[in-house]
């Protein structure tokens, strides 16, 4: 991950200032969307950095050892090796980013990469996530719970009550104290956008998180109704890019919730080149929140080395 964003003192008077021009966002969000993807080999090129920058998820409450082990085995392996070798890139060390889980299967992942000699970061959802609604008290130790189990990055949810009734004082300090509390992990801040309510609210709650010290900022849990979008993208990277100006210091991004298919983690891709850079085209500075997205990558891969497209069963399951 990127150096650490130590945060700075909350600026009220800067978030009370801010408007945000909804039409223009939409527009852009259009125009990004209108843009052509690259094809072919240029095509897989993107897509294998765009396995890279996953976050490969499970958060059900039916998760057991067995799956979560299956799914740490699928984060080292991502793409069939095969596969990899015809594009001679089996031995590039292609992972995803990380895997993300419930604090209580953190020890389960910790051990299953551990027995599989692979250094790849576990990070834990915590703080009452989803919905956050829980004692502040409950939520910190929740984050030092998952810390002590070996996760070495926290992806907490904000109060969003906090957020809705302009609390920024309140939502800076609960922040500030989770930051302590995740002592040297990196620490990604989940807005939950679905339920901020106007991209104005999205932008504030995205400039408090960045100055209460968040790592990087986060779109959703996957649990709301609206997940991530590419609208509240842009206001979203238009405040890191703000945040970058006024203190120096790059907050990562990371959209999270509905992204299925390898076709939007190129729109995904190409949002972030062109609004904040080749900096940010890296797991240090952009996370794909996803469960589902890396089987149909694996898919378009597989086309792409064969000419034909696998059935399921082919590919192993993430």
């Amino acid at each position: 991950m990127a150096a650490r964003n130590p945060g700075m003192k909350l600026d009220l008077e800067w978030i009370s200032k801010v408007r945000v021009n909804t039409q223009a966002v939409l527009k852009r969000a259009q125009q990004i969307q209108g843009q052509k993807t690259p094809k072919k080999q240029w095509q897989a090129a993107w897509l294998l950095k765009a396995v890279t920058c996953i976050d490969l998820t499970t958060l059900a409450g039916d998760d057991t050892p067995s799956n979560v082990h299956r799914l740490c085995l699928k984060a080292i392996q991502p793409v069939r090796y095969d596969l990899l070798r015809k594009m001679d890139m089996h031995d590039k060390g292609i992972t995803t980013a990380a895997v993300c889980v419930y604090p209580s299967r953190v020890a389960d992942a910790v051990k299953s990469l551990k027995a599989a000699n692979s250094s790849l970061p576990v990070a834990s959802v915590a703080t009452g996530f989803p919905a956050g609604q829980t004692p502040l008290e409950t939520r910190l130790q929740e984050v030092r719970m998952a810390v002590a189990d070996g996760a070495t990055e926290i992806d907490i949810v904000i109060n969003r009550t906090l957020a809705l009734t302009g609390q920024w004082e309140a939502m800076y300090d609960e922040i500030r104290q989770f930051r302590e509390a995740c002592g040297d992990a990196h620490m990604k801040t989940i807005l939950a956008i679905g339920e901020l309510g106007t991209f104005t609210n999205v932008y504030k709650a995205s400039m408090v998180a960045m100055m209460a010290g968040s790592d990087f900022i986060k779109t959703s849990t996957g649990k709301e109704a609206v997940n991530a979008t590419y609208p509240v993208a842009i206001v979203m990277v238009r405040a890191i890019r703000d945040y970058l100006l006024c203190t120096g210091h790059k907050v990562g991004f990371k959209p999270a919730g509905g992204i299925r298919t390898a076709q939007e983690s190129l729109v995904w891709l190409t949002l972030i080149k062109e609004e904040l850079g080749n900096d940010w085209l890296s797991p240090h500075l952009f996370r794909l929140g996803a469960s589902s997205l890396l089987a149909d990558i694996e898919r378009q891969i597989y086309h792409h080395v064969t000419g034909q497209y696998a059935a399921y069963h082919e590919l192993p399951m993430a």
